[in-house]
């Protein structure tokens, strides 16, 4: 399975909203901590080995294409 880099939530505003509010009280190390375990679990439900390293080799490439529009 190829790796989705088009446009795939239906409400993006609102997972970045709901995101933003995980992270609101938490000081450095724990939003560190908190990204770490939600990379961690959706690695975890992703589970191909290729599209994992896809996902990490794009986050790499600052040439990378985006998944929204600028």
């Amino acid at each position: 399975m190829p790796l989705t880099i088009q446009p795939n939530l239906p409400d993006p505003d609102g997972f970045y909203e709901r995101l933003i509010a995980l992270h609101r009280d938490l000081d450095l190390a724990g939003s560190r901590r908190v990204n770490a375990r939600l990379i961690l679990l959706l690695a975890n439900h992703i589970g191909d080995p290729e599209v994992l390293d896809e996902a990490m080799r794009l986050a790499l490439d600052p040439a990378a294409p985006r998944t929204h529009a600028r």
